[in-house]
């Protein structure tokens, strides 16, 4: 087995690193902006909806501009950069407003990177070895999720840092994200500049083949059905499961998908992408239905473990074939609109199923989440393989 590329190794440290930083953060986020600066439930879902809709949209142009501009890593460079600076100056706030300027620009910075960076991870790997690069870059992003919040427990139980300190703290993994992006990642020579008729998002748009256009449709349908987790951990909590036991299986969810992640990428190299990515979806419609049908608790806690298989099985296969479908001068591009369909989409997929949630109970809701996911796999077969590298 070839090694994986050092820029891949590179972008694969960042990502752990820059979610260690986050998720030393994050968690606690909701903690303080209540118990510290008195701000209420409606703040927070401001600061997190407008968060994270500017990083959707910013993902889509992010992609194009690298494109246009023909070099990826000044805006992973940028984008990681900006972010690496706002995300602690939350320690340092006094009202939600700074907290929000502050989500606003870390997100403005994800939404800058993430498009090119994948694009780059693309290009840096093998054809026959590009699930397994996206699969390493996930496990390593799983993995600094996982550090993150125990790092932070480790500084505010033993240590005995406020939660302003730990927020601060998060700035040393940010400042090690640069090293490393500085030092390990080298570009390649520029790549080539589309050859649209225009310079507009929607020039470079019509390039991408029909294929491309008709997987983005069918993620679009699957993610108006992929809900918030917040509805699986509350129906874990409606079953009978303590909140300390909900805790504890959200880290274990997580230390699955680490482990699925890579093993998925790895098998997309071997039988395809189409393949990996029905099955996928096939598990996570199981696990809806599953969450329909099943009230007892035990069933509920195992197949909320076997859902971290989906994300395995479809994170880095979902992005491996996005970059066969689309040509190499296009792919930041390419998953820009991938990206921006996927979180565009997640938002008024939370909505309808808390809508039909409240309307018709929770088995509906799980229920509409599994059709849509048999739905969207029906249509993914209409979409070509392209295993070939585009031109």
């Amino acid at each position: 087995m070839r090694r994986m590329p050092r820029i891949v190794v590179a972008l694969g440290l960042a990502s752990l690193l820059t979610d260690l930083s986050s998720e030393m953060i994050y968690p606690l986020l909701p903690l303080f902006l209540t118990g510290t600066l008195g701000a209420g439930a409606v703040a927070l879902g401001l600061i997190e909806g407008i968060a994270e809709t500017v990083a959707s949209l910013l993902k889509v142009f992010s992609g194009a501009w690298s494109d246009r501009t023909a070099r990826r890593k000044p805006w992973v460079v940028f984008g990681y950069g900006i972010a690496g600076v706002a995300r602690p100056l939350i320690g340092l706030a006094t009202s939600w407003v700074f907290v929000l300027a502050m989500r606003f620009a870390d997100r403005i910075g994800k939404g800058l990177r993430t498009a090119p960076r994948d694009a780059l991870i693309a290009n840096a790997a093998a054809a026959d070895q590009r699930g397994r690069a996206f699969g390493f870059q996930r496990v390593m992003d799983h993995t600094g999720a996982v550090l993150g919040p125990l790092v932070a427990a480790a500084l505010l139980t033993f240590a005995g840092f406020s939660i302003n300190a730990v927020f601060l703290l998060a700035a040393i993994p940010a400042a090690l994200v640069m090293l490393v992006l500085v030092v390990g990642v080298r570009e390649p020579g520029a790549a080539q500049r589309p050859e649209s008729s225009g310079n507009s998002l929607l020039a470079h748009y019509a390039e991408l083949s029909p294929d491309f256009k008709r997987y983005l449709i069918a993620l679009g349908v699957f993610t108006l059905g992929n809900s918030t987790d917040a509805f699986i951990l509350l129906r874990l909590s409606d079953a009978g499961v303590p909140a300390a036991s909900v805790a504890v299986l959200w880290a274990l969810h997580h230390v699955v998908k680490t482990g699925a992640s890579y093993m998925g990428g790895v098998l997309s190299d071997r039988f395809g992408r189409k393949r990996l990515v029905v099955a996928g979806w096939g598990v996570y419609a199981l696990v809806y239905l599953a969450f329909a049908m099943v009230a007892a608790p035990i069933p509920l806690i195992a197949t909320f473990l076997a859902y971290g298989l989906y994300f395995g099985l479809c994170e880095p296969t979902e992005r491996a074939w996005a970059a066969e479908l689309a040509p190499a001068h296009l792919r930041g591009t390419a998953f820009g609109f991938y990206h921006g369909v996927v979180g565009l989409a997640a938002l008024p997929a939370s909505l309808l199923f808390g809508a039909v949630w409240a309307a018709f109970g929770a088995p509906a809701a799980f229920g509409m989440g599994a059709a849509l996911a048999g739905v969207a796999a029906a249509l993914l077969m209409r979409v070509r393989e392209m295993r070939e590298d585009a031109a």
